[in-house]
């Protein structure tokens, strides 16, 4: 137990100053990149200080990765210069069992850093997100316009030219009814359709009935396809949302939505399954860390840093390429958010293999 402790007391010393570096790094970048535009809109220097201390968490949560990697690598690459394994190893200890206990702290680090994101990280960010567009007036509108929307499982599609949010109108509205199999029954076409009483209320509407082989036109269209129109003015908004903006139950909400209106979901869905991929990598960067360790007893500072920067690096590159890969359904939601992390372990498992022990 003496052993654990001195290497935990060495650790998290490491640990915890690399992560406040990461944050300054990212906080200070953050704030260069808007620098031009907090000047030029002449946002108040309060203004300034509350967006980037809205910043901290979101840029905590990025840190936590690489500073677990670093303060690993660090560590025990101090331990091989100072020839303090060598008594470790001689005793019938090897490097992974030794490292157990960073382990044990990554797995709880990991389990944290997700709840960590779901109560803290989301809730601050959007408060970053909604004082930075206040402050460089940035008005997201809720109009919309060429709107495909499915409803009653697919028996009802919405197409719209346009919606006004602020009147709750829509405006050159086809309505198409399918029946339980799928087939055309009617088609209901309207200049414009307004929200009232719970229902969309059609204006000079026209109905389209199918009749055989033949459409029978009726004018006004039956109030009993018109009393099925129920899907509220929210579907019909410029509502997108950003999946890493909102906690899990949000997201999955807002998947289920995009769904259900027949809308493209691969990319909200890639984002959502890396809120899970994500904390997960803290637990395989302390192997990544120990199969990296012991490569040099020179400037162990520097190469350590060197090698947990382009180790994350390469970890965010790849994860880039398969999230992309995921928004255009080359691959699968779930492979472009879990493919890195499945990628890191197998190198992670040959870095060790050949680690010094």
């Amino acid at each position: 137990m003496t052993v654990v402790f001195y290497m935990l007391r060495r650790f998290f010393p490491i640990f915890i100053g690399a992560a406040l570096f990461f944050v300054l790094v990212l906080c200070l970048t953050d704030l260069f990149m808007n620098l031009w535009n907090y000047i030029s809109k002449g946002v108040s220097f309060r203004d300034i200080l509350l967006i980037l201390l809205y910043y901290v968490p979101k840029a905590l949560w990025y840190s936590v990765p690489i500073a677990m990697l670093f303060g690993t690598a660090y560590m025990l690459s101090d331990f091989y210069a100072r020839n303090e394994l060598l008594a470790i190893f001689a005793s019938g200890i090897s490097l992974v069992r030794f490292s157990l206990p960073l382990l044990a702290v990554a797995a709880a680090m990991s389990v944290a850093l997700f709840f960590f994101e779901d109560a803290v990280v989301v809730p601050s960010y959007a408060q970053k997100v909604q004082l930075q567009d206040s402050v460089l007036y940035k008005e997201k509108s809720l109009n919309n316009s060429r709107i495909v929307i499915m409803a009653e499982g697919g028996n009802i599609i919405y197409k719209a030219d346009f919606f006004e949010s602020r009147t709750s109108r829509l405006y050159r509205l086809y309505v198409v009814f399918r029946n339980p199999d799928k087939s055309l029954d009617a088609v209901v076409y309207a200049d414009q359709a307004v929200w009232e009483e719970n229902s969309w209320k059609l204006d000079q509407a026209v109905e389209y009935k199918k009749d055989g082989g033949h459409f029978l036109v009726i004018e006004p269209a039956e109030s009993e396809l018109s009393q099925r129109l129920l899907e509220p003015p929210e579907t019909f908004r410029n509502n997108t949302v950003s999946v890493e903006q909102v906690s899990t139950r949000e997201a999955r909400e807002y998947i289920a939505h995009l769904e259900k209106a027949g809308l493209p979901s691969a990319e909200e869905k890639s984002v959502y399954y890396k809120k899970y991929s994500f904390p997960f990598v803290v637990f395989i960067v302390v192997f990544l860390a120990i199969g990296l360790s012991g490569k040099t007893r020179k400037n162990v500072l520097v190469v350590s840093l060197a090698l947990s920067v382009t180790a994350v690096v390469l970890f965010y590159v790849v994860q880039m390429i398969t999230m992309l890969m995921a928004k255009f359904q080359t691959v699968s939601p779930l492979a472009g958010a879990w493919s890195p992390v499945v990628l890191f372990i197998v190198l992670s498992c040959i870095l060790l293999k050949y680690a010094k022990t």
